[in-house]
């Protein structure tokens, strides 16, 4: 908790706020400083929103006649009633009408030093001829397709293309097995299926078209699938008939297409977010909302100009992958995308990156500095980073050493960190910095302009100094129009807890000069390296092993990772726990949801810490297995079972 006891490490300059897209703003509505724009923001809602557009530059199809519709509740908010727009137009359309068609809108690179790079009008045009191959396939209006393919530059043009024909988009992290593959087409009942033959990393083959036809084996619903020969080591013979590559798909295509005019509430993706128990859920995400939001987040939040360029280290499959291909170019920067280990062939790999593409915006999220930081100054000391204005982090909460080191040492103790905070369910930020306030290290300085945030204690008050929930107190931009096909889980999830309000699962502080620091989730989720996943889908992964009568993961802190995934397993009676059975069922969850989910441990005990119906209390386990508080353990049915699991994990690390 001293962390918030900090004084400010970094403060705003002329250079930082002049020429800015919040100080275009704020002149623009008459207003004097950031403060008084943010409380115009949350005052004014449907004008600061009219006015950030118009200054963006977002054109509509039609105009939307009204800011928001909440008769259905807030829960369920419409967003610019009778607009209609497209994404793409805005990301592609537009930039070529301003003259940047000949301007790099993409910049691709992977670990065996391969790199590409397209133009505006070279994009346009490779994913209007991907658009008629789709169109020749079948493809419709409302059709879902799933995205299974790391971030290679086709994966950015086959999700502009589906988006552009009014498809919604599914994208699925590739570094998932097929299990957790399979889950989310399933779920979304995907009709096509984008995957690559593979890709490298650290100088190994990831089999990918292998994982996508285990999976699509599970999946009905996919009619097609279309392959990227990025490594070109599937031959045509190992094809499946509903499979096609990606030459036959987009050769000798037209270089224009249609774009459909969408109303502004209908979906365009479908991201999954793991919770603590069930399937993922699917937050739907509408082309007035997550589209909207992300470029006000990339343009207020992190000052991102038209002609710099963005390089975040993420995959598709993550919130921030669909955001840095439509907010950078919506803006008209230059975007940078890297296939491959963030430290192979060497620890300089991330700032050689930044040199050689003249990045000025960098996003790395914690765990990534902590690794990086093993390696000492000497690789970054090698290269020129004098071209970086803004550094930029989220994923998961900091240490504070890393996060100086990431100032001092990358920052050169001169730029901005922008921490940023929100989720797959919010298209972004709820917090973040802006460079207009004071900075103090590993915390935020605002709520985003246009959400109304606070800490609630337990009665649902809002709270300074202390440790509570962080709500959203009022519907904003972006946030989900529910889950896909399960509307109750998404009440239960976000506004249950208290009366009208969003609660989002994190524990935070505002003090009392207006900054924000976060301490962890309040639920059960396990992110391991800034991924989220659900403890039921690694117990559900883990619980196919014969041997394997009830699983309990979670997510216990490790220096580097942040957190790693503990199990706890009941084994059926005619089965012994051995250190041989306990590596068979590790094989199996990194089998079904990948590596970077692989346990770490694995102890086998007789009992789980439940209520009184039968839910078990992760919380328990995790905080008896780091030696911590459990805290109120009036729901436990078998108080004993502290003792027991204590005992079992002393015994089993020998």
């Amino acid at each position: 908790m001293n962390i918030i006891k900090e004084d400010p490490i970094w403060f705003p300059s002329e250079n930082y706020i002049a020429g800015s897209h919040l100080q275009r703003l704020i002149h623009r509505l008459g207003l004097n400083n950031y403060d008084e724009l943010y409380e115009y923001s949350v005052l004014h809602t449907d004008k600061f929103w009219k006015a950030t557009l118009d200054d963006l530059g977002i054109e509509w199809f039609a105009p939307y006649e009204k800011f928001v519709d909440l008769s259905a509740g807030p829960q369920w908010p419409k967003w610019f009633v009778g607009g209609k727009i497209n994404l793409v137009h805005n990301a592609l359309t537009r930039p070529l009408k301003l003259g940047r068609g000949e301007q790099t809108a993409i910049i691709w690179e992977d670990e065996s030093g391969i790199r590409e790079s397209f133009t505006y009008k070279e994009l346009d045009e490779q994913t209007c001829r991907v658009a008629n191959g789709l169109l020749e396939l079948g493809f419709r209006r409302g059709d879902t397709i799933g995205l299974f393919v790391p971030m290679i530059p086709e994966a950015a043009i086959f999700f502009l293309a589906a988006i552009r024909l009014g498809g919604i988009v599914v994208p699925i992290f590739s570094g998932y097995g097929a299990d957790a593959v399979a889950t989310r087409l399933n779920d979304a009942k995907a009709r096509f299926l984008l995957t690559a033959d593979g890709f490298t990393r650290r100088g190994k083959v990831v089999p990918l078209k292998r994982t996508a036809d285990e999976a699509v084996e599970k999946c009905p619903t996919v009619e097609r699938v279309i392959m990227v020969e990025h490594l070109n080591n599937v031959s045509k013979a190992d094809l499946m008939e509903k499979d096609i590559i990606w030459k036959d798909l987009t050769e000798g295509k037209a270089t224009t297409a249609p774009i459909e005019a969408m109303d502004a509430n209908d979906p365009f993706m479908i991201i999954y977010t793991s919770g603590t128990t069930g399937k993922p859920k699917g937050a739907v995400h509408t082309q007035g909302g997550f589209p909207l939001k992300t470029v006000q987040d990339m343009a207020h939040v992190f000052d991102l100009r038209a002609g710099e360029v963005l390089f975040w280290l993420t995959d598709l499959g993550w919130m921030v992958g669909p955001a840095v291909i439509i907010g950078a170019l919506t803006l008209g920067a230059t975007l940078v995308l890297y296939t491959g280990a963030p430290d192979y062939p060497d620890p300089g790999r991330i700032w050689s990156i930044v040199e050689r593409n003249k990045v000025t915006h960098l996003g790395l999220a914690p765990t990534l500095i902590r690794s990086l930081r093993s390696f000492g100054e000497g690789p970054i000391r090698k290269r020129n980073l004098d071209t970086l204005r803004v550094l930029i982090s989220t994923g998961e909460a900091w240490d504070l050493e890393s996060y100086l080191w990431y100032f001092h040492e990358v920052g050169k103790g001169k730029l901005p960190i922008s921490n940023y905070s929100g989720g797959t369910e919010v298209s972004g930020g709820i917090l973040g910095c802006v460079t207009h306030r004071p900075i103090k290290p590993a915390g935020f300085n605002t709520t985003v302009p246009g959400i109304q945030a606070a800490v609630l204690d337990d009665q649902g008050q809002s709270v300074i100094g202390q440790v509570g929930e962080l709500a959203v107190l009022r519907p904003f931009v972006g946030m989900t129009n529910g889950f896909w096909n399960d509307k109750e889980r998404y009440l239960d999830s976000y506004w249950s807890k208290f009366e009208n309000v969003w609660v989002h699962g994190d524990w935070a502080v505002q003090d009392s000069e207006n900054h924000w620091f976060l301490f962890g989730r309040s639920d059960d989720v396990i992110k391991v390296a800034g991924k989220r996943v659900g403890p039921a889908e690694i117990e559900a992964a883990a619980s196919q092993h014969p041997a394997v009568l009830q699983a309990a993961a979670v997510g216990v802190s490790h220096p580097v990772k942040g957190e790693e995934v503990v199990l706890f397993i009941i084994l059926h009676p005619n089965f012994a726990p051995n250190e041989g059975l306990a590596e068979d069922i590790k094989e199996l969850v990194t089998s079904a949801l990948g590596k970077s989910l692989r346990p770490s441990r694995i102890y086998f005990v007789n009992d789980l810490p439940r209520t009184r119906n039968g839910k078990v209390m992760r919380r328990v386990i995790r905080a008896v297995y780091q030696g911590q508080n459990p805290g109120d353990l009036s729901a436990l049915e078998n108080p004993d079972i502290i003792e027991m699991i204590q005992n079992s994990t002393k015994t089993q690390n020998g």
